[in-house]
């Protein structure tokens, strides 16, 4: 079964996901310390750590598991808003993306495609949360489609009714400020069967899979 997925993502304990401003500095708008809890050396498996693979590490790598294509909104591509500067931003990620597959970026502003030569490409779509996941499709070739961020992506995409599976880190922190993730989404468990597992360092793993059953 072909399923739209969202991995790792970190969430505040009063429900932030991201800061309010996302500037070069400040890539996800002053909410850094989401990132404390998270190694990014797993994200493709943890057969390449010498470190013990714990609770955390094993659900962390699940991100790049199966997935043929990524959705992510333009403040989780870069700092830009209106048209596009001229300036040879290629993403945050420099001249290898860890995305491996082609990534869809939801845009008012449609741009020329950039392609890298470890697989990763950036299309720049102006399209519906439907429209670009019909894309994201497409391109995944039968594989899972990752909802990979920021917060009002997913909002978006949840408020469709377009994910079959979340992977929420609840993080022992306050940020007090920022984007939330579950505004206007009342009653939205009542479409998940939800597991949760709490880990040594702190951390609460929520894990939403579409109850299709009990939606009948």
């Amino acid at each position: 079964m072909v399923r739209t997925r969202v991995h790792n993502l970190l969430v505040s304990a009063d429900g932030y996901a991201a800061g309010e401003h996302v500037t070069l500095e400040e890539p996800i708008g002053g909410a850094a310390a989401l990132l404390r809890s998270f190694d990014g050396r797993v994200i493709h498996g943890v057969h390449g750590m010498d470190d013990p693979v714990t609770v955390d590490r094993a659900l962390f790598s699940l991100w790049g598991q199966g997935v043929g294509a990524e959705i992510m909104g333009r403040r989780k591509y870069g700092p830009q808003s209106g048209e596009w500067p001229d300036d040879g931003w290629k993403g945050w990620w420099g001249d290898e993306p860890p995305f491996l597959t082609p990534v869809f970026i939801l845009t008012h502003h449609a741009r020329a495609s950039i392609e890298f030569d470890n697989g990763t490409s950036f299309h720049f779509v102006d399209a519906s949360p439907e429209e670009a996941l019909r894309l994201a499709q497409e391109a995944a070739g039968g594989a899972d489609v990752r909802i990979g961020g920021g917060p009002s992506t997913v909002g978006q995409l949840l408020e469709a009714d377009l994910v079959d599976f979340l992977h929420i880190v609840i993080t022992p922190i306050v940020l007090g400020a920022g984007v939330r993730i579950w505004d206007h989404l009342a009653g939205l468990e009542q479409r998940f069967s939800i597991e949760y597992v709490s880990t040594a360092s702190g951390l609460t793993h929520q894990l939403w899979n579409r109850d299709r059953a009990r939606q009948g």
